[in-house]
């Protein structure tokens, strides 16, 4: 992930798959594509079929190759989930050249707690299955994927390119939804996390036939994020910036008819949620509404990377982003916003909350003003993440660990010394020599 720097050369040799593009519709509701098909020439093809792969994150210029290495999730992890149940197979170049193509279904981890991976040339590598325990959230991109029984492509998927180099996969799509889009103003974070468990549990009855309100995905921004977009964002969104405080919610949702009963339900749940102003609404048939919806939804990071780009030339050339990519279950959401808020104020450094708010993923981010503020933010998200552990979350649920020194910080309080200890098993037993993605996850030893 670009977030974490897992794929910035060190000294290294960086190997490319902008050739690798290819994309081929198969039976069965399946796709094969190369690991360097942009995400958005991936759903552009797909729609012209009226297919849709959901585990698409919000930035879709991301490839498909490092999706599947991070298990990257997006907006729609609370529907869909992340990246791993989509994929069905993967081509892999392992260490030592061998080229192995690995279906899920075809191994599994044996009772004794090993896989056995069998190379081209007949040789057969035992490959150990960590013990530690993975915590139960939405969503995770925390080290090496472990559980007992567990699958052989679920090892590779989410390792970050230490294990294998993944040059095709073949992922499941489904028929293209018809998407509305809300977006629904807030005046305070316990009234976000209300609406989204109103909205979240009126999905889950539709899911069973019971109602029309299909909720796929909500967006958190609050109102210091907002702060952050300059009005030209606004205008083209074709949005009102809120007043000073509010915040915004991004809801999307899927129609199997015209929407008016999805509309008539909408409008009790915000009524019940004393949402006092209109949503700002986008029908089906207005997909470049929507779509400017989302771009708004996207200017947020964006605004701060470029306050914080043009920081480096005015204040300091070592400020840097630091936000945290926190999960947490659900229904310790409104708990994590509070603790965010709190420890970035008792460091006395300015942030803003954004995020993915139907799976408990939220991002607090630091507004630095100085290069101390960077220093005062890192060691805030410390205590973040180890009150996110204690809370059954975990720190890193969707940007990978990478080689950044806090995330792996993190991931080591995360499953101890032990637990690092049995991903450099994993890592020994498929590339002794660590000629792939050195650093990644933890130090080269």
């Amino acid at each position: 992930s670009s977030l974490t720097g897992g794929a910035t050369p060190r000294g290294d040799l960086l190997i490319s798959t902008r050739s690798l593009t290819n994309i081929t519709l198969l039976p069965g509701s399946r796709v094969r594509a190369g690991a360097g098909v942009r995400l958005a020439e991936l759903r552009r093809v797909l729609a012209a079929e009226g297919l849709y792969y959901p585990p698409i994150p919000t930035y879709d210029g991301a490839f498909v190759g490092g999706t599947i290495a991070t298990n990257a999730a997006g907006a729609a992890t609370f529907k869909y989930g992340s990246t791993r149940p989509w994929v069905d197979s993967i081509s892999v170049i392992l260490a030592d050249g061998s080229h192995v193509e690995i279906q899920r279904g075809a191994v599994s981890a044996s009772p004794q707690g090993f896989f056995e991976l069998e190379r081209p040339s007949g040789e057969v590598s035992q490959i150990p299955v960590p013990t530690y325990a993975m915590p139960d959230v939405a969503k995770l991109s925390a080290g090496y994927f472990a559980r007992p029984g567990m699958d052989l492509i679920d090892l590779f998927i989410g390792s970050e390119g230490t294990l294998g180099i993944v040059t095709e996969a073949t992922l499941r799509v489904i028929p293209l939804p018809r998407r509305l889009v809300a977006l629904v103003p807030f005046e305070s974070d316990h009234q976000a996390v209300a609406l989204t468990a109103a909205l979240r549990n009126a999905a889950r009855s539709s899911w069973q036939g019971k109602g029309h309100v299909d909720v796929s995905a909500i967006e958190f921004m609050d109102g210091r994020a907002l702060a952050l977009v300059p009005d030209e964002a606004f205008s083209r969104a074709n949005v009102t910036r809120p007043h000073r405080d509010a915040g915004l919610l991004l809801v999307q949702l899927e129609l199997t008819d015209n929407g008016d009963a999805t509309l008539e339900e909408l409008g009790a749940i915000l009524d019940a949620c004393d949402v006092d102003t209109d949503p700002q609404i986008a029908m089906p048939d207005d997909e470049r509404g929507a779509t400017r919806l989302f771009e708004l939804r996207e200017a947020v990071p964006s605004s701060l990377n470029a306050m914080i780009a043009a920081a480096k030339l005015r204040v300091h050339p070592d400020l840097q982003k630091t936000a945290g990519d926190f999960v947490v279950p659900f229904e310790r959401l409104e708990e994590s916003i509070a603790l965010y808020r709190d420890v970035f104020n008792r460091f006395g450094v300015e942030h803003a909350i954004w995020g993915h708010v139907s799976d408990g993923n939220m991002h607090p981010n630091l507004v630095p003003r100085s290069i101390d503020d960077v220093k005062r933010g890192k060691e805030a998200l410390v205590e973040m993440s180890r009150a996110v552990g204690k809370m059954g979350g975990a720190p890193m649920a969707e940007h990978g660990v990478g080689r950044t020194a806090l995330k792996q910080q993190m991931l080591r309080e995360l499953y101890g010394e032990r637990g690092i200890e049995e991903m450099r098993a994993v890592k020994r037993a498929l590339d002794p020599e660590w000629k792939l993605a050195p650093g990644v996850l933890f130090p080269e030893p």
